[in-house]
């Protein structure tokens, strides 16, 4: 099932796209193909922005509930579902999400990796995939094949803004809102988006240095489309808050 649903398409996307490029760069292929992948899922990615933005903005209405109902956290919780369900908002859309991609994400990485380029896998085309004839695997006089530091830093260095760009920023201090102490959330919230900015790009460095260029393209293209997306999300974002308040 998975190869049919999701390794086959994309293989004989990605070879389809190769055919029409020009010189039949598999790197220009590569870049495109990622792109396609991500607009495909734009909608639900566009989602789960739209989803953090919210939530941040009825923060002060969470943390209003959080110090109402501090002695009760059954009832705490309660209150603060209904409060998204008011807002129509889904705490849980992102790990959707995740799950959603998780699959796309591994039939891409086969394709690159077990995909056999520059020869094809004649097996696992379809009828009408036109072969290209000459497969063109260099980019800067390095094959797209081959491993590279220099591109791995790239995919570190985009990965970097990307977090940079999307994780939420943290309080300085891990205080709780009902009490002067340090809340253990709050820590671990810090703790876990400090790693998330710092500890992943260098993760994401080591990934795409064991791998071909070609999953240092796939990542390099992944992150940018990401911070786009996201300078997209907070401009409309602005925009529909400015648009409210003439309204009011």
């Amino acid at each position: 099932m998975f190869t049919s649903v999701f390794y086959t398409p994309l293989y004989n996307g990605l070879i389809w796209i190769i055919n029409i490029m020009p010189w039949h760069s598999v790197a220009l292929a590569v870049v495109i193909f990622t792109c396609v992948v991500k607009i495909i899922l734009f909608p639900l990615s566009q989602k789960s922005v739209k989803t953090q933005f919210e939530m941040k903005r009825i923060e002060p209405e969470i943390n209003a509930i959080k110090i109402k109902y501090k002695d009760n956290k059954q009832e705490q919780a309660t209150q603060t579902m209904k409060l998204y369900k008011e807002r129509g908002v889904n705490p849980f859309f992102g790990v959707l999400l995740m799950f959603i991609q998780f699959p796309v994400l591994i039939a891409l990485y086969y394709v690159f990796l077990k995909g056999g380029l520059p020869n094809i896998d004649h097996t696992t085309l379809y009828s009408f995939t036109k072969i290209p004839g000459i497969i063109n695997m260099n980019l800067l006089g390095i094959s797209v094949g081959e491993k590279s530091i220099i591109f791995a830093f790239l995919a570190a260095v985009s990965q970097f803004f990307q977090m940079q760009f999307t994780v939420p920023k943290t309080p300085k201090k891990g205080k709780s809102i009902t009490q002067n102490t340090p809340d253990f959330k709050d820590e671990l919230a810090k703790s876990m988006g400090m790693q998330m900015k710092y500890v992943m790009p260098i993760i994401i460095f080591f990934i795409a240095k064991s791998f071909p260029v070609v999953v240092s393209l796939y990542l390099i293209t992944s992150s940018l489309f990401a911070i786009g997306q996201e300078l997209y999300a907070r401009k409309k974002s602005i925009s529909n808050v400015a648009q409210i308040i003439e309204i009011k």
